[in-house]
């Protein structure tokens, strides 16, 4: 009994690690996918976002900034300073709004409503990020086009979730089940 403990940390961490993996991953490929024909400029499938959304519902808060913040360091090695603060400034205000919307709802909320709150506010996070680079408010005339992308990704992000849950599922189950009474790494259920 005392052993699992020990490994209980252990085991969270090395889920993590993968979870960070699979989200940076994600990251590069979406950066080498050229625009999509009839998108706006700018407007990316945010994929990493579904393991930041994961995250969040099944590990908790710091865990899932954990991986936003770890996430953006990588995007500085890979892309630069820029994309790096537009990614962390996106998902810190995703990440605030996606906190907001589960607490307010009592974790009995839609992954789809989390999911395009959260898209929306990644966008406007760069947006404001993007202000602040280029020292104009001009900018957010874009904001309209990034509310509408935000849903239409947000409800593509939520719907690959769904799709993708029960693999991330038993990749969890499969790290813990070696305790049978893990205590403290039940999952967080919200409604689907």
């Amino acid at each position: 009994m005392h052993n699992q403990s020990i490994f209980r940390p252990l085991r969270h961490m090395v889920f993590l690690g993968l979870l960070l993996a699979m989200a940076s991953a994600l990251s590069f490929l979406e950066g080498l996918i050229p625009p999509l024909p009839a998108m706006p400029p700018g407007v990316k499938l945010g994929l990493s976002n579904i393991v930041t959304m994961y995250t969040l519902f099944f590990m908790g808060p710091l865990p899932a900034l954990t991986v936003t913040v770890l996430k953006s360091g990588f995007v500085l090695l890979t892309r630069g300073l820029t994309a790096a603060a537009l990614s962390v400034t996106g998902g810190l205000f995703s990440l605030l709004v996606m906190l907001l919307l589960l607490a307010v709802g009592k974790r009995r909320i839609s992954y789809f409503i989390v999911s395009v709150f959260g898209a929306v506010f990644h966008n406007l996070g760069q947006l404001a990020a993007a202000s602040l680079f280029t020292g104009t408010t001009l900018i957010f005339a874009y904001v309209p086009v990034l509310i509408v992308s935000g849903v239409v990704m947000g409800v593509v992000t939520g719907t690959v979730l769904k799709i993708v849950l029960p693999a991330l599922e038993r990749l969890q189950l499969a790290l813990f089940k070696s305790n049978p009474n893990r205590k403290g790494d039940e999952f967080v259920r919200i409604k689907k």
